[in-house]
């Protein structure tokens, strides 16, 4: 039960920090960074700052791909009358899941 916990916590921030007030919370802790620290934010310092905000547009680009496929790979579904509705519902599994889903070759 904790393992599930921990798998849906994660997805979760996951597809917070794709969102745009992530930036915002980093703006705001480079900001306090420079207000009440400035003497410790050397390059070492600015170099976190610039991982941390590469990461965060990697992120968003990542989800925004991401549901951009989905929402094409949804529209085709609707389309192809042949096609099994049960296979949407797979975006609400675990990454595991659906890895060992299309690992044992099952469908849906």
């Amino acid at each position: 039960m904790a393992t599930l916990q921990l798998r849906e916590a994660l997805t979760k921030v996951g597809t917070l920090t794709s969102r745009p007030a992530a930036f915002l919370i980093l703006g705001g802790y480079t900001v306090c960074w420079l207000v009440l620290e400035r003497e410790t934010l050397d390059w070492h310092g600015a170099a976190t700052l610039i991982t941390w905000a590469m990461t965060l547009l990697i992120q968003r680009a990542e989800h925004r791909d991401t549901q951009a496929l989905q929402a094409k790979l949804d529209e085709l579904i609707k389309a192809n009358d042949e096609a099994r509705n049960e296979i949407a519902e797979v975006d609400d599994k675990e990454p595991e899941e659906i890895e060992e889903m299309r690992g044992s070759g099952e469908r849906s």
